[in-house]
């Protein structure tokens, strides 16, 4: 059956590393019958949550004027969600933790979905580099039944386009065509 998938790309490079993971997942996603769109977060303007608590407190709309609320109803409305980030110091980018924060008040909305988890990092071994998931945890964590499907960091790339041939690029098709 034919999945509804979203793929979210926080570099701020487009054709960066974890960039070049989202479009390999989404190669394997869209070969294996899937609807796949993806967003680089970068072309959108998300202005950082501003804890007014109109969106938690009263239930309305966020009062932010801008494409915030287009792509977090994109999300309630995906069957599956892949969060793709680089890691820099050991976290999420800017751009993945400011989409994140503005989901406070439909949070509730994004259970019961499988998510995808894609991180490059310059750090070679991974295991500091591995904090970027607990990061990215505590956000599914705030969400009913969340089921992470899959797991991929490939360290060892911090330059534009250090991941090309790497063995990464070949797990994340899989990992999109297994969805």
């Amino acid at each position: 059956m034919s999945k509804n998938i979203l793929i979210l790309s926080s570099s701020p490079r487009r054709g960066g590393n974890s960039d070049l993971l989202c479009d390999a997942f989404l190669r394997g996603a869209q070969e294996s019958g899937n609807r796949v769109e993806k967003i680089f977060l970068a072309d959108k303007k998300i202005n950082y949550c501003n804890g007014c608590d109109i969106c938690s407190h009263t239930g309305k709309p966020c009062p932010q004027k801008d494409d915030a609320a287009e792509v977090i109803d994109k999300m309630t409305r995906a069957d599956v969600l892949v969060l793709a980030t680089p890691v820099y110091f050991y976290a999420m980018s800017a751009q993945l933790k400011t989409l994140i924060d503005r989901c406070c008040g439909r949070y509730a909305e994004m259970g019961d979905k499988n998510f995808y988890l894609l991180a490059s990092a310059a750090e070679e071994g991974g295991e500091l580099a591995q904090h970027v998931f607990d990061n990215i945890q505590g956000f599914l964590d705030c969400l009913d039944n969340p089921v992470v499907k899959g797991k991929l960091l490939c360290g060892g790339v911090w330059h534009k386009g250090e991941i090309k041939g790497n063995q990464a690029l070949k797990e994340a098709y899989e990992m999109g065509m297994s969805v």
